[in-house]
C-alpha cells in the first residue's frame, strides 16, 4: 500500500502521517515513511533521538551530482542514475518504522537542478514501486509536486484540510490536479477540528465528508513544543489514526 499526504502549509499533515505510521506498524505491516517536504520534521515527530543530525538526501549535492554523472559546464547528465544502494544507506529506524528524509533540491536565481532532481525522482519511484512495504509519503505543502508528477504510482492520496476557507481552496485545487494526474483514490481528512460545527463546515465546503476528523489536540502541541515524539502523546488521536488506517486498507483492497 502506497499512501501520499498533501495539503496547505500548516494544516498538520506531518502530524497525521506520523500517527498513521505508528498505527499502520501496530497492525503488523512493514512501514517506510518518506519525508519529501523541503522543511522535514518527520524525524522529530516520530521521536528519533538523532533527529537534528539527519541530513536530507537532497542536501547531499556532491553525491547527487556524482550519481547523475553531471559534469560541470556540460548540459548532459545520466537520466537513469544508480540508486539501488541509497535506501539502505540513508534510512533511519525507530520502533519498526523506517524513515528516509529526501528533502527537496533548492535552486537560486532560477538555476536548473535537473540532474539532482532526476536522482531524487528515480529514488522516489523505486520506493513507491516496492511491493513488500507500506510506503507513507509526506509531500511538500501546496500543489507544485503534483505538477512534477512526483506522486505518480501511489494507491491513495490523503488531502489534509482544516476548518478555514483558505485551506479548503487549496485542498480542492489539490484534489482537481490529483484527479487529472490519474490517482484513483483521493480522500479528505479533517484536522484541528473543535466541534460538530467544524465538521459540518468542512463537509459542506468540500462537497463530501472527510473520511476522518482529527481533533485540535493540546497534548500533541505540548509534545511537539517540547521536542518529544507526538506519536503516543494523545490516545484519542491514536484511536482516530487507527480508524483511518483501517479505512485506507479497506479502500485499497476493495473491501
Amino acid at each position: 500500500m502506497k499512501i501520499a499526504i498533501s495539503g496547505k502549509g500548516g494544516v498538520g499533515k506531518t502530524t497525521i502521517m506520523a500517527l498513521l505510521a505508528r498505527q499502520t506498524r501496530k497492525s503488523g505491516r512493514e512501514v517506510l515513511v518518506v519525508d519529501a517536504d523541503p522543511s522535514p520534521h518527520m524525524a522529530q515527530s516520530l521521536g528519533l533521538d538523532n533527529a537534528s543530525e539527519v541530513t536530507p538526501i537532497a542536501d547531499m549535492r556532491k553525491m547527487l551530482s556524482e550519481r547523475s554523472g553531471k559534469v560541470e559546464g556540460s548540459p548532459f547528465y545520466n537520466i537513469n542514475p544508480k540508486i539501488d544502494d541509497l535506501p539502505a544507506k540513508y534510512m533511519l529506524e525507530k520502533d519498526g518504522i523506517k524513515l528516509m528524509v529526501l528533502g527537496a533540491i533548492q535552486t537560486a536565481k532560477g538555476g536548473c537542478a535537473c540532474p539532482e532532481n532526476t536522482v531524487l525522482k528515480r529514488l522516489l519511484t523505486k520506493m513507491l514501486l516496492t511491493p513488500t512495504q507500506t510506503v507513507l509519503l509526506d509531500m511538500e505543502a501546496g500543489v507544485e509536486h503534483l505538477g512534477r508528477g512526483t506522486i505518480a504510482g501511489v494507491d491513495v492520496l490523503i488531502i489534509v484540510v482544516i476548518p478555514a476557507r483558505s485551506s479548503v481552496r487549496t485542498a480542492l485545487k489539490i484534489h482537481k490536479l490529483a484527479t487529472e494526474s490519474g490517482i484513483g483514490k483521493i480522500f479528505f481528512v479533517g484536522n484541528l477540528v473543535e466541534d460538530s460545527g467544524d465538521e459540518e463546515f468542512l463537509s459542506q465546503a468540500l462537497g463530501e465528508n472527510p473520511i476522518a476528523f482529527f481533533i485540535n489536540s493540546g497534548k500533541i502541541r505540548k509534545a511537539e513544543r517540547s521536542g518529544q515524539a507526538i506519536t503516543g502523546a494523545d490516545s484519542g488521536m491514536d484511536e482516530i489514526a487507527a480508524h483511518l488506517a483501517a479505512t485506507l486498507v479497506a479502500a485499497v483492497s476493495g473491501e
